[in-house]
């Protein structure tokens, strides 16, 4: 039975009311954020006592407590979307009090449309009823929304203003990646400018590369419904949501990973020689973007040796001519690499296999459970390794994606016995886990652990958005009473003001010594690039901040933009959030003289984030204190 909510008086009343708390709550000094979810808890109330209530009555579920869950679930994914929303159009230059009504109007459109599925649909269920499909779009569109309305106003992460300093240097290569991560940046910086959007328009057209080619190989093994969910699935999971936002390496290269399981299958599976091409094609970008990619290389090597409708394979000019194709796109990287010193293979290969032994399974174990999340982990082991599925070509199917997943997890997992994983080096191989995990939802069993993971998979979507879409607004808006971590590289809250005030420091410097200071921050890259892009003159900054490239620190591709001879003679003004590496001897061992160390406050809404320190050092010189 499809309802909708009358327009009556609660349909007029709730907007308005929602306008006129917020505009005179901010003439009575409420901040933003929280005149923002007052007015909007009011609004949703009024709406629900004088529209929705007697929906429900009508519909005889007044005691059924899914519709009120229903109902809260799309009353609090409005309010993150009309925060973005509201945030978005002040952020243009539009007063507050004109920037709430058109926020409201996108809540009344919002609204509307999520009470209708409430109100129409019982039970929410992917794969399954009579409403699933609209369920399905739901999680779609709420999941596209937040990244499109985010992506502007929330501020870059550490990785991605490294990364964005790479096209400010562009090249066929870096130290620690390829370069196919600069060049995104650096056409999207020349369409919409050094913004947020600028630097991230890459990822989000990544992200609908990566969904799309997931659609299609999820087709191509399954059928039509499971491909929607697996639509689903790589707009929500944590791995393909955050890739689908931040310009990562990992963007492109999911894209790319994406795109050869799509070509692999239509070979392997479909017979289609022709797909070589687009085999190789998809493998030489990934390389570009990252060369964990290359990893599927051994995968379908051995799903060619195992499976017997395959090996003609190995006598086929195709594969031979896709891994040419493959190594033509990447010879930019081997250039680059054999014009220095092999530096990049060997950061990725022989300096991390040097790093200090350390146990690291159980962290590689969590990450798969984080990205995967714990319903589609066990949902996974039990869609691949169920006995049964006799049939020649779902035997086939089934090898097929359990080479595409245990291969390259294997190499994480004997890597992980002696050495460090980090959280999202497995995330692009599970784009295989993604079309089984599709079809499990639609077609799998509901009893034992099937049926637990599909009982699961809708609380965890609506879980896992409403996350997403609160995190979104506690960093652009904030939520009352919640504080901001002092961990800023992993919460980007403070790096504009940031950004302003070290940039007036160093102007103040310049007019009292007469020159520009070098900035130099004391860690690996996380703040140098974020003082760059939100110093205000980006295009100048860039040339004059650096991280610790003097003082024993890693430095990455810093060490290569600012060598050592470069600084002799500078002054050089350092940066830290702790106070005890600015006293180190071997900074005083190598300036003629040092300022006194000065703290500065970082605060968003009248409370602290975090206090820093700097001071400044007068004519760098390598061998100063050797001279002494």
């Amino acid at each position: 039975m499809h309802l909708k909510e009358p327009l009556g008086l609660g349909q007029a009343l709730a907007p308005l009311a929602d306008a006129i708390i917020f505009i005179v709550a901010l003439r009575n000094g409420v901040a933003v954020s929280a005149a923002h979810i007052a007015s909007f808890a009011c609004a949703a109330c009024l709406n629900y006592f004088f529209s929705v209530r007697m929906v429900v009555a009508t519909s005889g579920r007044t005691r059924d407590p899914l519709v009120y869950s229903h109902l809260l679930v799309v009353a609090l994914a409005v309010l993150f979307l009309r925060g973005g929303v509201l945030a978005l159009l002040i952020g243009w230059g539009l007063p507050a009090q004109w920037a709430i009504v058109l926020a409201v109007a996108a809540t009344v459109v919002l609204t509307r449309l999520g009470n209708a599925l409430c109100l129409s649909t019982g039970p929410w269920v992917l794969g399954s009823g009579t409403s699933w499909r609209t369920l399905a779009v739901g999680f779609i569109v709420c999941a596209w929304l937040l990244r499109l309305i985010y992506c502007s106003q929330v501020e870059l992460l550490p990785e991605e203003t490294y990364y964005w300093n790479y096209s400010n240097h562009l090249d066929f290569g870096y130290l620690d990646h390829p370069p196919m991560v600069a060049w995104l940046t650096g056409l999207g910086t020349k369409l919409f400018g050094t913004t947020e959007i600028g630097v991230r328009i890459g990822a989000l057209c990544s992200g609908v590369v990566a969904s799309v080619f997931i659609y299609k190989l999820t087709r191509n093994l399954f059928d039509e419904a499971s491909a929607l969910v697996a639509l689903v699935l790589m707009q929500v999971l944590p791995f393909f949501f955050m890739a689908g936002i931040l310009l990562t390496p990992d963007a492109p290269m999911t894209a790319a990973w994406a795109a050869l399981l799509y070509y692999l299958e239509r070979v392997l599976l479909a017979g289609r020689a022709s797909a070589w091409w687009g085999a190789g094609l998809s493998l030489g970008l990934g390389m570009l973007s990252k060369y964990t990619i290359v990893m599927l290389v051994p995968a379908m090597l051995i799903f060619v040796v195992w499976d017997a409708q395959s090996r003609h394979w190995l006598r086929h000019w195709g594969p031979y001519a896709a891994g040419i194709l493959a190594l033509a796109i990447f010879s930019p990287v081997i250039y680059w690499n054999a014009s220095h010193e092999w530096a990049s293979f060997a950061f990725q290969t022989s300096r991390r296999l040097a790093e200090r032994p350390q146990f690291a399974l159980h962290k590689l174990i969590l990450s798969a459970l984080i990205l995967l999340t714990p319903a589609g982990a066990a949902s996974l082991v039990a869609s691949l390794w169920r006995p049964g599925q006799a049939e020649l070509q779902a035997m086939r199917r089934r090898r097929f994606l359990q080479v595409s997943i245990l291969t390259p997890l294997a190499v994480f997992l004997l890597f992980s016995l002696r050495h460090e994983v980090k959280f999202d080096w497995t995330g692009a191989l599970w784009l295989a886990a993604v079309p089984p995990l599709a079809f499990a939802v639609v077609c799998g069993g509901s009893r034992g652990v099937q049926g637990w993971a599909r009982r699961a998979w809708v609380p965890t979507l609506v879980t896992l958005t409403l996350i997403f879409g609160a995190a979104f607004l506690h960093f652009v808006l904030g939520l009352p009473g919640v504080g901001y971590s002092k961990h800023m590289e992993l919460v980007p809250v403070g790096w504009r003001s940031l950004g302003r005030q070290i940039a007036a420091v160093e102007a103040d410097l310049a007019r009292q010594t007469g020159s520009e200071p070098l900035v130099m921050t004391m860690d690996r890259y996380e703040t140098a690039g974020e003082l760059v892009f939100y110093s205000g003159d980006a295009a100048h900054a860039v040339t004059r901040t650096t991280s610790d490239v003097l003082f024993g620190g890693l430095g990455l591709m810093y060490k290569r933009w600012f060598p050592a001879d470069a600084i002799e003679g500078r002054n050089v003004l350092l940066f830290s959030w702790d106070e005890g590496d600015l006293e180190k001897p071997d900074i005083s061992a190598h300036m003629r003289r040092l300022d006194p160390i000065r703290e500065g406050v970082l605060a968003r809404d009248g409370h602290t984030i975090r206090h820093y320190y700097y001071r400044l050092g007068y004519d760098y010189h390598a061998l100063r204190h050797q001279e002494l």
